[in-house]
């Protein structure tokens, strides 16, 4: 959690995060809503970063590569494998992670 996480809505983004099959995310990869975040970043980090409209650390992150939308050949994969992976909502995004 970061320095500056309000510790109840922090603890709720965590509850709202779940494992689930990427099959079911495909309407939101079709639309362009899904975005990969990289394994050595803290998924619920990223969605409060999200949530609280960090424009600072979203780009940072997004220039380094660390999150962005998911790949074709990603999304292939992860559908090819019948993959879970972990996933969070941060309208109108969904934030997910290889398993």
């Amino acid at each position: 959690m970061t320095d500056t996480a309000n510790p109840t809505e922090f603890a709720k983004i965590n509850l709202e995060t779940s494992a689930i099959a990427w099959r079911e995310l495909q309407r939101f990869f079709a639309a362009g809503l899904a975005i990969a975040v990289a394994a050595d970043l803290d998924l619920v980090d990223v969605a409060w970063q999200f949530s609280q409209d960090n424009k600072a650390q979203v780009e940072q992150w997004l220039n380094s590569g660390r999150i962005g939308h998911v790949s074709d050949e990603q999304a292939g994969r992860w559908y090819a494998d019948d993959s879970l992976v972990w996933a969070v909502v941060v309208k109108p995004w969904v934030l997910v992670q290889a398993r």
